[in-house]
């Protein structure tokens, strides 16, 4: 499996019925995010650079919250994953005016 095929069933993508409101993990994590909030130039560099084996979305969402908001930390400016994802969302929806 790709890693753009990765990205899109991490986001749910590959299925018949998308949602509207979802926001696919590379267009979050893109390589301007990735280059200015991490010391990875992309975000698949980051789950590598965590050891994380992902392949499906179960497997993202199985990483144990405390082990990735510690890679999130070590990796990132952020304290936390949900603030990564957060402040991504939010420069995605400036960007996209949503």
């Amino acid at each position: 499996m790709s890693f753009d095929d990765l990205l899109k069933d991490l986001q749910g993508q590959n299925t018949a019925q998308e949602d509207p409101n979802h926001i696919a993990l590379d267009a979050l994590f893109n390589e301007s995010f990735m280059g200015e909030h991490s010391q990875c130039e992309t975000f698949e560099a980051f789950l590598e650079k965590g050891n994380f084996q992902v392949k499906t979305r179960e497997d993202i969402l199985n990483i144990p919250d405390e082990l990735f908001d510690r890679h999130v930390a070590r990796e990132t400016k952020f304290d936390d994953w949900k603030s990564m994802l957060d402040t991504a969302t939010k420069e995605y929806n400036v960007k996209n005016d949503r």
